[in-house]
């Protein structure tokens, strides 16, 4: 599991939430956290093409129900926050697709 780095996901109400970035496909230590499927626009900057939270990375993407849209979005990476707080994981990925409108959480 390599970090490749750390990007900023602003929600709705301007809460900003630092995540860790890693390539598609990268396997997680059983950890609850939020996610967001994305890809480069340029150095900069990320598109969310999908937006969520689990209370175990370990488990949440091996056969994950958003699979064959997001990669028909073409996301390359996982941006990985982790939240042990159930309610403020809700919060944030709602924070997050609310501001960002996510391709595939639609």
């Amino acid at each position: 599991m390599t970090e490749l780095g750390n990007c900023t996901w602003t929600g709705a109400s301007g809460k900003q939430y630092q995540y860790s970035i890693y390539e598609k496909g990268t396997t997680f230590k059983a950890i609850p956290g939020n996610y967001v499927f994305a890809k480069r626009i340029d150095a900069n900057r990320w598109q969310a093409i999908y937006v969520g939270q689990t209370s175990n990375l370990s488990e949440r993407f091996d056969d994950h129900h958003k699979k064959p849209c997001i990669d028909r979005h073409g996301a390359t990476h996982i941006h990985v926050h982790r939240n042990d707080d159930d309610q403020a994981r809700l919060d944030e990925e709602r924070e997050i697709i609310q501001y960002h409108q996510p391709l595939c959480n639609g």
